[in-house]
């Protein structure tokens, strides 16, 4: 008796315990509520996703081009429009999203990312973030400058330029509005190819410094594979887009361009969305929304026929890139015959491998969303090896290598890559009267000789970024790195290998894939491996925070992997520094406008057949007057018999266009607008004329609007 009444006590205990349980456990919170937001579950098979496209293209006249740093190359016109992708990514619930940007610009910057972050917690207040928000660049240097907030890169455009800045904020922000008010549930596919010879890596005797252990892992001395996402609405099954990530410079519009370009990967974007949106939708246009995004491109380069003497038409020399001693003869050019063909042949390897890998795009991605971001001192990076080794990185310094260029586009004077020596008095001196560099700079360079000590300059403001961006953002089991600069080829493989690492170390699966997101949020010039940055030549003298700045970004990059995948937040790290108020600028404006605009000066001849060109001259204002975002300096328009009206057939968005501004006389402030159109072969038999568009700015103030109209000519076959 007495043992049937203490086991019915201890049924009664444990009853009374496991009640107890239940009722604390039932009030603790959800999971999805404790853990960090970058770790937070939805739905792992289908996501919300929104997708949005808007014009960033900046004053298309008289501002400097970025990228080359040639005071002289001067936008004189437009050939292809600039755009902003954004893709919003959620999980099926909404408790966790993310931004994805991609822009045809030379980089994302701070003062960019900050001014975008403004607007955006204006219109959603605490949803969109430093965090959560990636805006990477696919590196075309036929883009207005000026939308820096640090000198050095200011120098050649003559300061900052907000124009070109908030043409930039604007648009990126108005992609962003758009994909967020068009999230739909979507399925998102992986597939993965290669893009052959559409890319040779430019500094071929750095890469051989790399261990011959570790380039035998690889077949090829860049990385030629294409990661590409699609998309696709989950209940009507229809594509909706891709981004797709490839190593290229977008450098096929060489230095002596002066058309606003967003280059081979922005041509690229502009085919695929054709292919997929309805016939007869202009560039711009349409639902379907293509990013061709960067990668680590730092030592890759379009032009495929490699260098040559400009003088001889001889290999240069592989070491200097030199022809006879001077750089500046040794130019890089192709696949094309000019550097029109070859932007189009580049984009064109890239659209088809990207339309295969669409099509036969089969493996689902699956898994949370996540993200997870850090703002650290890249000069005050202390990297500790598995043999208990320290070694620190420095405060920014150019090496004289720098000034050499590339054979994408070579610097001036007597400067050389592979430069690891200044014993020119000339330059040394002019180093010294800006800033002579610190023995602790010296030392912590070596053996970079240092050209422009930027680091140790704060007149009148900064002269390059030390507090820079790291962020990941996760989309099931893909994860984008995106990184504050361009990364060299061994330098981008490094990297992936050690996120993808320590991704598995934290128990995510094997088909986890890495992608490099290059140029993302700030810009920081190159990161050249170790063994890289001991030959000095154009990447290593631009890898601005030391020899270890790569091991550095690895350390940084395997505990943010680390974080996303265990679920531990992170400090958010330094502020990020806004010095807009600074900022100084030398760029005149515009005057006045004389003349007519909107007359025609030259008109077409009468008749013209498929594949020749018509141009069309008309006086016309300054295009700085209204940059006609989203909007147009030209329409090509065809008769419509039916309705007696015009329809437009293309833009200044289109391939086949080019709108050219020329200055006819300062004095007087007159100038024409040149419009040609190359008629493609599929163009319809018909009536045409040519319309021009434009801004006058009176001489009393006051800017009003203009149009021109050319005479109607025709187009057989």
């Amino acid at each position: 008796i007495l043992q049937k009444k203490l086991t019915a006590l201890m049924y009664y205990k444990s009853f009374l315990t496991l009640l107890l349980l239940v009722t604390v456990v039932s009030s603790l919170p959800q999971l999805s509520d404790i853990l960090p937001p970058e770790v937070q579950v939805g739905d792992d098979d289908t996501y919300m996703v929104g997708m949005g496209r808007y014009d960033i293209t900046g004053p298309v006249a008289e501002v400097n081009l970025m990228g080359y740093a040639m005071l002289n190359q001067i936008a004189h016109g437009l050939h292809l429009r600039q755009y902003s992708r954004a893709f919003v990514f959620s999980d099926a619930a909404d408790k966790t999203r993310h931004v994805f940007v991609s822009i045809d610009a030379c980089m994302g910057t701070q003062i960019v990312k900050l001014e975008v972050l403004l607007k955006l917690e204006t219109l959603f207040p605490g949803l969109y973030t430093e965090s959560n928000v990636m805006i990477s660049a696919i590196h075309t240097h036929s883009g207005p400058a000026g939308f820096f907030q640090y000198l050095l890169f200011e120098l050649t455009s003559l300061g900052y330029v907000n124009e070109t800045t908030f043409a930039l904020v604007d648009g990126i922000v108005e992609s962003i509005v758009i994909a967020h008010n068009n999230m739909k549930k979507m399925n998102i596919f992986v597939n993965v190819g290669d893009v052959e010879g559409a890319n040779i890596n430019r500094s071929p005797s750095s890469y051989l410094r790399n261990p011959a252990s570790e380039r035998a892992h690889y077949k090829t001395d860049t990385d030629i594979h294409m990661v590409l996402l699609k998309f696709v609405d989950a209940n009507s099954g229809e594509p909706c887009g891709m981004i797709n990530w490839h190593a290229v410079h977008c450098t096929s519009m060489n230095n002596t361009n002066e058309l606003v370009s967003s280059d081979n990967k922005g041509y690229a974007s502009i085919l695929v969305e054709k292919h997929f949106n309805p016939p007869g939708t202009l560039a711009g246009r349409g639902d379907f929304v293509a990013a061709f995004a960067q990668s680590n491109l730092g030592d890759v380069s379009p032009n495929t026929k490699g260098p040559r003497c400009l003088d001889t038409g001889e290999k240069c020399d592989i070491l200097t890139s030199t022809c006879g001693g001077k750089n500046e003869m040794c130019v890089s050019f192709g696949p094309g015959d000019d550097m029109f063909e070859s932007t189009k042949i580049i984009a064109q390897k890239q659209v088809d491998v990207a339309l295969e890998l669409f099509k036969n795009a089969q493996k689902k991605v699956t898994g949370p969303i996540g993200f997870v971001q850090q703002t650290i001192d890249m000069t005050d990076q202390v990297v500790t090896f598995s043999n208990g080794t320290q070694v620190h990185t420095c405060k920014p310094a150019m090496g004289y290598s720098f000034a050499a260029g590339t054979t994408d586009g070579p610097g001036a004077f007597d400067f050389t890559q592979g430069d690891n020596n200044s014993t020119n008095p000339l330059w040394n001196f002019v180093r010294d009267l800006i800033k002579d560099p610190s023995k602790e700079q010296r030392q912590c360079q070596h053996p970079k000789p240092i050209l422009l000590d930027t680091g140790e300059i704060k007149f009148p403001y900064p002269w390059q970024a030390q507090i820079v961006d790291t962020q990941i953002l996760r989309v099931g089991d893909l994860y984008m790195v995106g990184v504050p600069g361009e990364f060299t080829t061994m330098s981008g493989r490094r990297l992936r290998a050690a996120v993808w690492g320590t991704l598995l170390e934290g128990g995510m699966p094997k088909n986890s894939r890495v992608v490099i997101a290059g140029l993302s949020n700030v810009y920081s010039d190159y990161i050249a491996t170790f063994e890289e940055y001991q030959e000095q030549r154009y990447e290593a003298a631009s890898t601005i925070f030391g020899p270890h700045t790569l091991s550095a970004y690895i350390q940084q990059y395997k505990k943010l992997a680390s974080a996303l995948v265990k679920g531990k937040s992170v400090p958010s790290g330094p502020t990020t520094p806004n010095y807009r108020s600074k900022q100084i600028t030398f760029l005149g404006g515009v005057l006045f406008d004389g003349g007519e605009p909107g007359n025609v000066v030259t008109q077409p001849k009468s008749s013209y057949k498929v594949n020749e060109t018509v141009e069309v001259v008309f006086q016309t204002g300054h295009p700085k007057n209204n940059l006609l975002t989203n909007l147009t300096f030209l329409e090509v328009q065809c008769s419509d018999t039916a309705s007696g009206g015009w329809n437009v057939v293309a833009t200044d968005s289109e391939w086949e266009t080019k709108f050219k501004w020329v200055r006819t006389n300062s004095i007087e402030g007159k100038s024409n607008a040149v419009i040609s159109w190359d008629i493609p072969a599929d163009t319809k038999p018909g009536v045409y004329r040519i319309k021009h568009f434009g801004y006058r700015k009176h001489i009393v103030g006051g800017v009003t609007p203009f149009t021109g109209t050319s005479d109607q000519f025709t187009v057989t076959t």
